[in-house]
């Protein structure tokens, strides 16, 4: 392949990591309005899904241009192929922080319930997932992601335990189903970005070695 084809994809991996941080803070500063109850910082995240839809357009359009122009074989292709999968990952994991930001409103005119239960504990590893696959992407090194399938069962464990928690506590007062509701969606949310998580890391795995896996 030319110098300016690798160049370009050597660009094309900067630009979707550029959007990776983009939709990770997008999630991240939508966990940090609702832990505050910040709706400044919430709105500003709601703002943002005009940006990450530009992202998902110029990257996408990149994919293709290079592959209409050098027609790629071998790694040179996982790697487009990757990044185009990469980017309709990114987007729904922005699209859910802002989810998230949006409830916030709702959820400001009263103190959190136990300190929004172990919902902020579930962003934590949620956002560990999407950082080490971002890092395992940018180094093509699956290292970082060996211990995605184990970090997705405390998701998913995390996720139960906080539904069964929002039970108790709206069998207890009725007055606490409309925010328990609102928590039971959150945490489903972020069960979903961890899904997403685990799809880049299969994409991932497949760009780095050839060989396709899944991560349940």
């Amino acid at each position: 392949m030319p110098e300016k084809f690798h160049h370009e994809l050597k660009t094309l991996k900067q630009d979707t990591l550029q959007m990776g941080q983009f939709a990770f803070d997008m999630l991240d500063r939508a966990l940090e309005a609702l832990k505050t109850q910040d709706l400044l910082l919430a709105e500003n995240v709601q703002a943002r899904k005009v940006m990450l839809a530009h992202f998902d357009e110029q990257i996408e359009d990149k994919c293709f241009r290079l592959i209409a122009l050098y027609q790629p074989m071998a790694k040179d292709m996982r790697i487009i192929a990757c990044t185009l999968k990469m980017i309709t990952y990114l987007t729904r994991i922005g699209r859910y922080g802002k989810d998230i930001a949006k409830a916030v409103p709702e959820l400001s005119d009263q103190p959190h319930i136990r300190e929004l239960m172990s919902i902020p504990h579930m962003g934590e590893v949620v956002s560990s997932m999407i950082a080490d696959c971002l890092k395992a992407y940018e180094h093509e090194d699956i290292s970082f992601i060996s211990s995605i399938s184990a970090r997705d069962d405390t998701v998913d464990a995390l996720r139960h335990s906080i539904f069964r928690e929002c039970i108790t506590y709206m069998m207890e007062d009725p007055k606490n189903i409309t925010r328990c509701t609102n928590y039971v969606m959150i945490a489903r949310y972020l069960e979903r970005c961890g899904d997403h998580a685990c799809k880049m890391a299969e994409k991932i795995h497949y760009l780095v070695t050839g060989e396709r896996i899944e991560i349940k």
